[in-house]
């Protein structure tokens, strides 16, 4: 999808343009999408953590109030997953009862009145025990502690707003501003003769800049409210992301070895199968984001520049 596409329609009656505000705006999505939009003349409000807590329901009804936005996009969230098992209810007060404040103010009128809010969740809602991708309707089953928190936020947005309230799930991450997979591998390859890679988990790495647009063509799309998955298409492990970066750096990806689930403990337990399916899209006339090794490509150049 081009960026061109991804902004096309994001007006309301009348031809007014829409005003955004994007909460969690120094994250690695946030960043991606606030530059997305104002990249495209859109009036936005990027919020970071600083600048706005989203565990405080009064700062965010009186953010909400002041931007007056159309669009909410809630990019605010604890994604310390490991962290998460022994600080759940940390994890939870910002992943679900955040969520609940911010969708509670739209729907409380501190918005624009239409307000529609994207809400991003993630994978870890569903156990990963599945051998076919996991659909927008089916049922999840999260087996860690940041998964259930995640899957509150999700509740209570659909709750709060069954009419104006989107979940987007996405999985696998890397961009430029920030801490991912890619950019450690090519840190790695730098600094090492080899690595060692998982090769048992499969997924479906995801360009953050794929995402915001996905994001942006959704609100301006007119599509009914409901859950919709924006990762790559494609399936791979850890282990062919590992190689392919170090094919496009020019090394021999034979420096990457690979190894199991079990060489890397964790506290919370990796999702052996976290391929999510796009179905959604098709049905509001969109199309999903392309094949990942083609976004890996387009995002390279960004990613190396911001390592440099």
């Amino acid at each position: 999808m081009s960026e061109e596409r991804g902004v096309q329609g994001t007006q309301v009656g009348g031809g007014k343009p829409l005003r955004w505000l994007v909460t969690g705006s120094g994250g690695m999505l946030g960043s991606d999408l606030v530059a997305a939009l104002a990249g495209c003349g859109e009036d936005v409000t990027g919020l970071s953590r600083k600048e706005l807590d989203v565990t405080d329901e009064v700062a965010v009804a009186a953010a909400f109030a002041d931007a007056r936005p159309d669009v909410v996009v809630n990019c605010a969230a604890w994604t310390a997953v490991d962290d998460a098992e022994s600080h759940e209810d940390r994890a939870l007060a910002v992943n679900g009862t955040g969520a609940a404040h911010v969708a509670a103010a739209i729907a409380a009128g501190c918005a624009a009145p239409g307000c529609r809010l994207v809400h991003l969740s993630t994978d870890y809602v569903f156990a990963g025990d599945a051998t076919v991708p996991y659909a927008e309707h089916d049922v999840p089953g999260p087996r860690t502690a940041y998964g259930r928190t995640k899957l509150a936020g999700e509740q209570a947005v659909r709750g709060l707003l069954p009419q104006a309230g989107y979940v987007v799930r996405t999985a696998w991450l890397y961009g430029a501003h920030g801490p991912n997979f890619v950019r450690t591998m090519i840190r790695l390859e730098r600094e090492r003769p080899g690595v060692d890679v998982v090769a048992d988990q499969r997924g479906q790495p995801t360009w953050t800049a794929d995402v915001a647009r996905q994001v942006i063509a959704l609100a301006g799309s007119g599509a009914p409210a409901g859950v919709y998955h924006a990762t790559s298409s494609g399936v791979a492990t850890w282990f062919d992301l590992a190689r392919e970066v170090f094919l496009l750096l020019g090394a021999d990806p034979d420096r990457v070895r690979a190894t199991s689930t079990s060489a890397f403990p964790r506290p919370a337990p990796r999702p052996p199968y976290s391929v999510l399916g796009h179905d959604a899209w098709a049905t509001v006339g969109l199309q999903p984001i392309g094949d990942w090794r083609l976004s890996l490509r387009s995002a390279f150049p960004a990613l190396l520049q911001e390592l440099r």
